[in-house]
């Protein structure tokens, strides 16, 4: 499959989950989506096209509202606090109910979540009896719109159903969620990271094979300034925003790759060299670096005017050493193109809004406007102060969030089912 058919693929499976009411509003980014920079590499044949689709995809999502959920001392890191555990306010009465739960007794999460699951199903299936014993026309366009709003208000609080669990499961590995950025008003500087670091926690929340995969993803967007936790940059928090989401996204697509990988891995039918030992997978990742064979998106971050300030003018050559072999990455290279696009399209409306109203929520609503020539401007967007190592500390924490939405998305399919095919 060339690379450039399936970027085109991806990107309208991507679009088909997206609620219809946002697809106006989407156009606002999607022009500074493709220039934005490198989300990992995969690999020559596929990566340039789940890159494409993630770049544009991050492109549309930040434009919500900037809430919060507060917390008392049970929070994690909290420490007697009112610190949020959380930047998104969950506003259904679900959601409500649930962020007590987390801030209270938040052992009992999943079996409150269990019960409002069961009544989610229970109201689901009596108002498909109700429609088929529906009788004249009139009744039937009434009944019709009463349900929609009702599938509306089951749709919302299924959404703060999932998010409710992603946050739990953060809480659970005592990692606090970065709140909502604003400079720190004890910071003179006016730098906007004063959160603390929590790079080995989240690190221990991934495999090792998947971690080398977002060690890379790290490269690509950090360069040479991979280890350089105290420097300061000024960047536009519309991109810093974009990169976040778009690594909600790759962290989507790595827990699913990765869990797919491990299955294998443990009954032992890895295809290939994947078995074996670290010579054979350099060997195998070694075709993917003769010259020619670098990936075009690699090239096109180094001349990012943008990225080349934050990774002290790194260029193609440096990108390409950056890109280390891993079994993961191997094995993501041997799968078929159908697969790799079906594993890096996101399955339901509501994983794609969460990521939405969570990225917006942190970031808050871009200033940007439409030209008479259709180009975005974002001239008056704001720009922050922050450190590589608040960076890091951003991306790793959005890939542990897509992985964990992942997660909370299967197991409450398997419960209340809502993924569609």
């Amino acid at each position: 499959m060339e690379a450039a058919a399936t970027a085109s693929v991806f990107q309208s499976s991507i679009a088909a989950f997206r609620p219809s009411n946002s697809v106006g509003r989407s156009r606002l980014l999607m022009a500074s989506g493709p220039k934005f920079m490198p989300l990992g590499h995969l690999g020559s044949k596929s990566h340039s096209s789940i890159k494409h689709q993630f770049s544009n995809s991050a492109g549309r999502i930040i434009r919500r509202r900037s809430l919060v959920v507060r917390a008392s001392s049970s929070s994690p890191d909290s420490a007697g606090s009112s610190a949020p555990i959380a930047p998104l306010q969950l506003e259904s009465p679900i959601g409500q109910f649930l962020s007590q739960m987390m801030i209270s007794h938040p052992h009992l999460v999943p079996t409150a979540v269990e019960q409002q699951l069961e009544q989610l199903q229970t109201d689901r299936d009596a108002e498909q009896k109700k429609e088929e014993a529906s009788a004249s026309d009139t009744d039937l366009v009434l009944y019709r719109r009463i349900a929609e709003v009702k599938a509306n208000e089951r749709k919302k609080a299924l959404e703060e159903i999932l998010y409710a669990l992603v946050v739990q499961k953060f809480m659970d590995a005592n990692v606090s969620l970065v709140p909502s950025i604003a400079p720190a008003a004890s910071d003179p500087s006016g730098r906007v990271d004063a959160w603390p670091s929590q790079d080995d926690k989240l690190e221990r929340l991934h495999s090792p094979e998947a971690y080398e995969m977002i060690q890379n993803h790290l490269s690509l967007i950090l360069g040479n300034r991979l280890d350089d936790s105290t420097s300061l940059a000024q960047i536009s928090k519309l991109r810093v925003g974009q990169v976040y989401a778009a690594s909600v996204m790759y962290g989507y697509f790595l827990k699913r790759v990765d869990q797919r990988f491990q299955l294998e891995k443990t009954m032992k039918i890895l295809p290939g060299s994947l078995g074996g030992e670290d010579s054979d997978i350099q060997k195998a990742v070694g075709e993917d670096k003769r010259p020619g064979a670098v990936d075009d998106s690699l090239q096109a971050a180094a001349s990012h005017p943008e990225v080349s300030s934050w990774s002290g003018g790194m260029g193609p050559g440096p990108f390409g050493n950056m890109i280390k072999p891993s079994r993961l990455r191997t094995y993501v290279m041997s799968v078929d193109g159908e697969t790799l696009q079906r594993y890096a399209t996101i399955r339901s409306r509501e994983a794609v809004s969460i990521i939405e109203k969570h990225t917006e929520a942190l970031f808050g609503k871009p200033d940007i406007v439409i030209t008479p020539q259709g180009t975005v401007d974002s001239s008056n967007d704001e720009h922050i102060k922050i450190s590589f190592g608040g960076l890091k500390r951003l991306v790793l924490e959005a890939v542990t969030f897509g992985s964990f939405l992942w997660d909370v998305e299967s197991y409450v399919d398997s419960r209340y089912h809502f993924v569609t095919n």
